[in-house]
């Protein structure tokens, strides 16, 4: 064992100066450290140290005088019944469950494809959305393609890449659409409750004549075979919970699996309206009623969180539907 290292401390400011010297201390320095191995070499060669008694002297100096002269008092801890006193009213008293899947793999691509111009009233939309906490999301955009080249194009990129690939779910955000904050975190929320492979935000289409975007009675389809895409009746749907299962969704805002685009062959989204001769006239098909169908008849499930409600702008007159 080296021997001890003996330093000692100068006079702070204030203090009573009685020699260069304030106090003195012994340490154990770390053997291996070239401090330590400079003591010992000191020690070897028999140099002379501090006397006995001018340590004493020097530690009775350093040694505090009477209490200090503004002792801190700790602060008191607050009690569970103030606690409970101090937040009544703030609505925790009315938490009785935690909702949310948060906790899970959250990882979300978020794409929007775009003309090129965004409205002043989406850009703030977007910025406000709540991110799960502590998980992996990324805003990406296509611009200049049609809008399902412009889906297939991306899901191709991203099923590609390295590290987008692993991430669990896709969010739709269309640049038209005025999503409410919590709109990520609601839907996160809804599509493990069904499990369902996407679930959607609700909103109308614009116009003054205008429908809600939730499309075709499932439980019709399973005992008919038949499957439909008409508006749903919302007022009655909302009489059977927050969720309403349906055949066909849009994507202004919409939160997919990404598992889904893998088990689905592409393309997925197809924009249809031409004339089909051989099949009795004319056909006009959205992308996103495209897709659903394609889905649906593989068994997947879709529906809308009317939680989430969400604006359809005009951005040549700011009207929002």
């Amino acid at each position: 064992m080296s021997a001890p290292l003996f330093y000692a401390e100068r006079a702070t400011a204030g203090s009573e100066s009685k020699g260069p010297l304030q106090g003195l201390h012994t340490v154990e320095p770390r053997v291996d450290s070239p401090v330590s191995r400079a003591g010992a070499e000191l020690a070897q060669a028999n140099l002379p140290a501090c006397p006995p008694a001018r340590r004493q002297i020097l530690s009775e100096r350093s040694e505090p005088k009477g209490p200090p002269a503004n002792p801190i008092a700790p602060s008191p801890m607050l009690d569970t019944a103030s606690a409970s006193t101090a937040i009544a009213g703030l609505g925790f008293e009315r938490i009785q469950t935690i909702h949310g899947s948060t906790y899970k793999d959250c990882s979300t691509a978020i794409v929007s494809p775009t003309r090129g111009l965004i409205h002043h009233r989406v850009v703030a939309a977007w910025q406000s959305l709540i991110a799960p906490m502590n998980q992996k999301r990324a805003f990406l955009f296509v611009a200049g393609d049609e809008v399902g080249h412009a889906y297939n194009n991306f899901l191709q990129q991203v099923l590609a890449h390295p590290e987008l690939s692993t991430w669990k779910y896709v969010l739709t955000l269309e640049d038209d659409n005025l999503p409410p904050p919590d709109a990520h975190i609601r839907l996160l929320e809804a599509i493990e409750r069904g499990p369902f492979d996407a679930v959607g935000g609700i909103y109308f289409t614009k116009g003054d004549v205008n429908m809600p975007q939730c499309y075709g009675d499932p439980e019709l389809f399973r005992q008919s075979g038949v499957m439909d895409f008409r508006p749903r009746d919302v007022a009655a749907a909302l009489q059977r919970g927050q969720i309403c299962e349906c055949n066909g969704i849009a994507m202004g805002c919409t939160l997919w699996r990404m598992d889904l685009f893998r088990q689905l062959p592409p393309p997925w989204f197809v924009t249809v309206a031409d004339w089909f001769p051989e099949q009795g006239g004319a056909a006009a098909m959205t992308q996103d009623l495209y897709f659903c169908k394609k889905a649906r008849e593989a068994g997947k499930r879709f529906a809308v969180d009317f939680r989430v409600k969400v604006g359809h702008i005009d951005p040549g007159t700011g009207i929002v539907y």
